[in-house]
């Protein structure tokens, strides 16, 4: 039951060896020297993957977590937050925001389709007493990117709005310079394109971000001024799960030795491989071509085909885990993870676990047309 899998999922995915295998270092004492060596090499390759010069953070929480410290450090009772709202995920960003007693100006946007900067400015204007834009950069339940990011960062900064980003599922596996677009706080996630074990929230604080976080009265393991002050002593104020920071810390040096432009690159192939295949074999994608993500491959399921039954053939006979739908989705649609480790290998054997699947299933293709697709993509 615990032979290695592919793990096509959306997150948590597949994980180096050399990843893993730093976790198993010895125990070291989070206030020792050792540590901060650690801390030092983590903030250096977290600027490197953001992109950033603004301070950086590993805090041991999930990536909700992350967007939820985000939220709780920016955001008192009252103010009002525009949120596009075009899934699940961008769905729970302005929960968090009403939780924490913020006025939530949801913009609803049909499912497959991105949010526009037109949209958003349009909102801007209409309120007038907008504090912040909160926005889920790629919605992981439907695999949409919002591909007007840079321009809705310029709406920000013309109109003195903090701009914070969920980048959970796409950060390390698409563009998303930080400071040249404007982002003022940055979350992302350990466990999705970054290629590390699930447990850490790493995440960007501007100049601007700062200017308000410290009027603002926070949460207590939350507190991001408590973790700048730490931070200056190269520590973390409570606690780290350490082995994870080795995990994490590896998996950053990877980056690094691949080099985030060829990362990225290698991402946007493997997605367009996926792409080709599913419309190959007749499927329909489930996002609008202009916004289908580059880490997140979504498409419906087709009529007579269960969908459990051929996620339970992939992974059973071939051992090739993939999700189903998100949400109202869940039943309607499949998403395949295109993130961290994935190249042609991870790709071919996707799709040919899938293909055998549907066939099994009884839906009615060209054998091998899927395959044929994705690898004039490799060429």
């Amino acid at each position: 039951m615990f032979d290695k899998k592919l793990i096509m999922i959306p997150g948590p995915t597949n994980v180096s060896d050399r990843v893993m295998r730093a976790m198993i270092k010895p125990m070291i004492d989070h206030r020792s020297p050792e540590f901060k060596a650690l801390y030092e090499s983590l903030t250096e390759n977290m600027k490197y993957v953001f992109q950033t010069e603004s301070d950086v953070y590993a805090l041991t929480v999930s990536g909700t977590g992350g967007v939820e410290c985000a939220v709780g450090n920016s955001i008192t009772p009252g103010d009002k937050v525009i949120v596009p709202v075009f899934g699940l995920f961008s769905e729970r960003a302005s929960e968090a925001v009403v939780r924490r007693g913020g006025r939530v100006v949801k913009l609803q946007i049909t499912w497959g389709t991105a949010p526009t900067a037109d949209q958003v400015a349009e909102a801007v204007q209409k309120e007038k007493d907008v504090k912040a834009i909160l926005v889920v950069y790629n919605e992981t339940s439907s695999g949409v990117t919002v591909r007007e990011l840079p321009e809705i960062g310029r709406i920000a900064a013309e109109n003195n709005l903090l701009l914070v980003v969920d980048a959970v599922s796409i950060l390390g596996g698409d563009e998303l310079p930080v400071d040249k677009w404007g982002i003022d706080i940055c979350v992302t996630a350990s466990q999705k394109c970054l290629a590390c074990p699930p447990g850490l929230s790493l995440f960007s604080v501007s100049q601007k971000a700062w200017e308000i976080i410290e009027k603002v009265e926070k949460p207590f393991y939350f507190d991001m001024t408590e973790m700048r002050e730490f931070g200056k002593k190269k520590e973390t104020p409570f606690t780290p799960a350490i082995p994870l920071f080795f995990a994490l810390d590896e998996a950053l040096k990877m980056i690094r030795e691949e080099g985030l432009e060829n990362r990225i690159r290698r991402h946007r192939v493997c997605s367009e491989a996926f792409y080709a295949a599913v419309e190959a074999l007749g499927l329909k994608p489930f996002p609008e071509k202009k916004s289908r993500s580059n880490t997140v491959i979504a498409f419906n399921k087709p009529d007579g085909v269960d969908n459990a039954q051929v996620r339970r053939i992939m992974d059973e006979q071939y051992g090739v885990v993939i999700s189903p739908g998100a949400g109202k989705l869940k039943d309607t649609m499949f998403r395949i993870g295109c993130m961290g480790i994935v190249s042609e290998t991870e790709t071919l054997l996707t799709i040919n676990a899938l293909e055998n699947a549907l066939a099994k299933q009884g839906y009615k293709f060209r054998k091998g047309a899927g395959l044929e697709a994705a690898r004039r993509m490799f060429c």
